[in-house]
């Protein structure tokens, strides 16, 4: 389904290649969190070094996005969230604008508890399955 003709792909603002990649980044960090219980304290060392490698590519790639793309972004995750429906993306688009001037937007989505299902489920709000997505 990524590979839609351009007169039926939605105009998002953002590649869809990167929000797959940053939604697998979010979602490596979540999936970590919850496997930490199980870890003895060697793996945990190791496992607290990826998520800080995964937390810094998440904030590189966050920051070197431009500001309209940086709101796409986290729009997706407002109607992933169902703050706003897809039919509503415009208006997604200048809440999402409003929340990153106020604060990092690559933060918020760190702190935003299931952001990278979050993503997947705002692109399939759209017909696009994350899964589908070529990175």
């Amino acid at each position: 389904m990524a590979e839609q003709d351009d007169d039926e792909a939605p105009e998002l603002g953002i590649a869809l290649e990167t929000v797959a990649t940053i939604a697998d980044l979010l979602n490596a960090l979540e999936d970590d969190d919850l496997d930490d219980d199980a870890l003895e304290e060697d793996d945990e060392d190791e496992d607290d070094k990826d998520d800080e490698i995964n937390e810094e590519l998440v904030e590189e790639m966050v920051n070197e996005l431009s500001e309209p793309e940086q709101a796409a972004l986290v729009a997706l995750a407002l109607v992933g969230r169902g703050d706003h429906e897809a039919e509503e993306w415009p208006e997604a688009v200048k809440a999402a604008a409003a929340r990153n001037a106020k604060s990092d937007p690559a933060q918020y989505l760190l702190g935003l508890e299931g952001a990278g299902y979050l993503l997947g489920e705002g692109l399939s709000a759209f017909g696009i399955s994350l899964d589908e997505i070529e990175r």
